[in-house]
C-alpha cells in the first residue's frame, strides 16, 4: 500500500515528465533564413552547422562583443 510520500512522489514525476515532454516540442530548431539583425542571408554553412541560430556570424559576434563588454 502507497504512503502520501509515494503517491507525492509519483505525482511529481508525472508532472516533470509531462513539463519536459512539452518543453521539447517548444525548442525544435527554427532554421532562420535572414539575421534579426541586418536581414542578409544567413549562409548555409552557418544553418548546417548551428541549425539554431537566427543571425549571421557578424552580427553573432557583435552580440557577443556587447555581451562581453557588459560585465
Amino acid at each position: 500500500m502507497a504512503d502520501n510520500a509515494d503517491i507525492a512522489t509519483e505525482l511529481m514525476e508525472l508532472r516533470l515528465e509531462g513539463a519536459l515532454a512539452s518543453r521539447l516540442q517548444v525548442t525544435a530548431p527554427v532554421h532562420a533564413t535572414e539575421c534579426e539583425e541586418c536581414g542578409d542571408e544567413i549562409p548555409a554553412a552557418r544553418s548546417e552547422a548551428a541549425p539554431w541560430a537566427t543571425t549571421c556570424i557578424e552580427c553573432q559576434g557583435m552580440r557577443e562583443q556587447h555581451a562581453r563588454h557588459r560585465r
